[in-house]
């Protein structure tokens, strides 16, 4: 019972430090940079092709 507390509080304590990166300037430049990347038709054509690779060996 113990170790399940433990990894609770190391995933709260992970997603509390997350958070505070993607609030700081740092975290929203590398959020807008992702969100350009996002929209580029190439990226999305990328990520369809590796949904489909990784549903297919399924």
């Amino acid at each position: 019972m113990e170790e399940d507390d433990r990894q609770e509080d190391d995933m709260s304590a992970l997603v509390q430090r997350l958070t505070r990166f993607l609030r700081s300037p740092q975290g929203q430049q590398l959020v807008d940079r992702g969100r350009r990347e996002l929209a580029k038709p190439e990226t999305q054509r990328k990520l369809k092709q590796l949904a489909s690779r990784l549903s297919s060996r399924r």
